[in-house]
């Protein structure tokens, strides 16, 4: 869960930063395109409904791993698109991709053990890029790092908004 929140932390502190260059790019619209970091993390929907299961409802083979890449990011942010007015479909589209992408670039610099990353850029690729291994997504000193730069930006971003 851990991961999942600091996802969400740097997606909130990129867009926001965004916003301060970007005159449409308001509050609320930061809080969409955040919405975006949980996009690679619905891999963790295996955990409460097995794939088999999900397979047999929808009569064709079905697997949970590609919502962590790319195309996933892709996919699921146009269906998320789809529940908004049409006139916004493109700037919501846009935001919620940014948040996907931004948690698979955060998910690319962790530690895996061959030191190769995850296929994330399926389907354009299965090559698994190295990884500098930066950090174990387990390592609590993530989230704090995390939630110190979502607060710095969150400072910020008060007083930018106050002139």
């Amino acid at each position: 869960m851990a991961d999942l929140l600091t996802h969400f932390l740097v997606a909130y502190a990129l867009l926001t930063v965004a916003s301060w260059r970007v005159e449409w790019l308001g509050r609320r619209w930061v809080v969409v395109g955040t919405g975006g970091a949980a996009i690679p993390d619905l891999l963790k929907v295996r955990i409460l409904v097995d794939s088999d299961a999900v397979a047999a409802a929808l009569g064709v083979p079905f697997s949970y791993a590609p919502l962590s890449t790319v195309g996933g990011v892709f996919l699921v942010a146009g269906l998320i698109t789809l529940a908004f007015d049409r006139d916004r479909w493109r700037r919501v589209y846009g935001l919620v991709t940014v948040g996907g992408l931004s948690a698979l670039v955060g998910d690319g610099l962790r530690a895996y053990a061959d030191g190769r990353a995850s296929a994330y850029l399926y389907p354009f690729t299965n090559w698994r890029p190295p990884t500098p291994s930066l950090y174990v997504s387990s390592d609590p000193r993530v989230l704090v790092v995390a939630l110190a730069l979502a607060a710095g930006v969150f400072l910020v971003d008060r007083r930018v908004r106050e002139t």
